[in-house]
């Protein structure tokens, strides 16, 4: 959609654009008002203190439209190294994605596959082992629509939504009124689990404090309960919560008509990792044995659920995935990024909306630095500093249109508020695409190898 279509003129020089999207977090809430003059946006009705911040702080930067080695170059410049460079390695890694739109994502993924590469996200270094663990137990799921409106029971395990997503209370969850809950925060009962208390816990009724890496051994606990198994008092010594306080919860849960657990990085970033993110899934399947439960994961960036979930409908796996040996082979810690580059293996990498730079470990970021790169930002990150070819992009949601997910799996159309003189990463990655499959047709360079890696 263009900006033309989304705005309208209510003085010269100043539109507002109606419904437009924030990306800023996983919320991807769609009813922002956006006061826009030239390239500037000075109003954000609706936005929340993160999303005001990531409105009012974009601003265009006068940049090359690319880098070659540290040097100015035009776009096609570019996308011909760019070709070259991807084209010609044996071992190619694609990251990131999760800050671009699902259509840039689509041909970034077709990219690594011409290539014989592989496809990681973001998500293997926040929520990848939920995405392991829907694998191996399922998911009982719904819509944050239907929070809303039929939630009375929640529980938020493991995050802090009221600084993480601070609409999440407001908008979808805790505070608003809903078809079968007509008196919003009233109606509903909320649990907060931690391992100390946040911002959060003034919002909930209950708050557990369960102690560091005990996670698993409380889902557990709560899911023997769930099916009327007797618990020792010393389940206390183990999860720093008294057994008469989750007889209550779990009194509560059964009681509960809609009942929802919203799980955090508390979760899938501590001891246990998937198991923990397993053992919550289950229990929401245990307690559809008494009343309605579903789990969902709390996601972080703006569209790191459409990352996931382009992949899977591509490849049948949410992340790591090599797609070298002729068909999909998914397995974390052999083909997910951070450990790719850290032991060395990839010798060229695709970065798209990421900075691992700025968050791998230091022998990641040392290979990474030493193989050439490909980096598409709209800002001069640290991994784009050091990118052989560094395109600078239009930022998706405020110059660019398309399709994100929040983080129900419900895909939501961007309203871009103003133009940018840069190319998106769409534009961009059909253009490397188109050049690696003209020079494969030519035979100017071999295909790709077929790695045993």
């Amino acid at each position: 959609m263009s900006t033309t279509e989304a705005a309208t003129e209510t003085a010269p020089g100043l539109r507002v654009v109606q419904d437009a999207t924030c990306t800023f977090c996983g919320c991807v809430c769609d009813d922002m008002e956006l006061t826009v003059e030239g390239d500037r946006i000075t109003k954000a009705k609706n936005a929340c203190v993160l999303g005001k911040a990531w409105f009012f702080n974009h601003h265009v930067e006068e940049r090359p439209e690319a880098l070659i080695d540290g040097q100015p170059a035009g776009y096609d410049q570019a996308m011909e190294r760019a070709a070259e460079i991807l084209l010609s390695a044996r071992f190619p890694l694609t990251y990131g994605l999760s800050d671009t739109t699902t259509e840039a994502q689509r041909v970034a993924l077709a990219i690594t596959d011409w290539i014989g590469g592989i496809v990681d996200t973001t998500t293997s270094v926040c929520h990848g082992p939920s995405g392991i663990a829907f694998q191996g137990v399922g998911e009982v799921t719904c819509s944050l629509g239907e929070v809303k409106n039929r939630a009375d029971y929640l529980i938020f395990w493991g995050g802090n939504p009221a600084e993480s997503h601070p609409r999440h209370f407001t908008k979808y969850s805790l505070m608003p009124k809903g078809e079968f809950v007509p008196n919003g925060r009233k109606d509903r009962t909320a649990v907060l689990i931690d391992v100390r208390k946040t911002k959060s816990a003034k919002a909930a009724d209950h708050f557990l404090q369960v102690k560091p890496r005990r996670d698993f051994e409380l889902a557990w606990a709560l899911r023997a309960l769930a099916r009327g198994v007797e618990l020792d008092p010393s389940i206390e010594e183990t999860t720093g919560i008294p057994l008469e306080t989750l007889e209550e919860i779990m009194d509560g849960m059964k009681k509960a008509k809609f009942g929802v657990i919203l799980f955090g990085m508390g979760l899938t970033m501590t001891r246990g990792k998937h198991l923990n993110s397993e053992a919550v899934l289950a229990l929401a399947r245990d307690m559809n044995e008494h009343t309605r439960w579903s789990a969902k994961p709390m996601r972080g960036h703006g569209n790191v659920t459409g990352a996931d979930n382009v992949v899977s409908w591509s490849t049948g796996y949410p992340f790591g995935v090599h797609l070298g040996s002729g068909f999909p082979r998914f397995n974390p810690g052999e083909f997910t990024a951070s450990d790719v580059l850290a032991r060395g293996e990839a010798d060229a990498a695709l970065i798209i909306a990421s900075d691992p730079m700025s968050n791998f470990s230091q022998p990641a970021r040392d290979h990474l630095e030493g193989i050439p790169s490909v980096v598409l930002d709209p800002k001069l990150s640290d991994t784009a500093r050091t990118a052989s070819v560094a395109f600078t992009t239009s930022t998706y949601g405020i110059n660019t249109g398309g399709t994100v997910y929040r983080m129900d799996d419900v895909p939501i159309p961007l309203r871009p508020a103003f133009d940018s003189p840069y190319k998106s990463d769409l534009e961009i990655l059909r253009g490397i695409e188109s050049r690696i499959r003209q020079r494969q047709l030519a035979g100017s360079l071999p295909g790709p190898a077929v790695s045993g890696a």
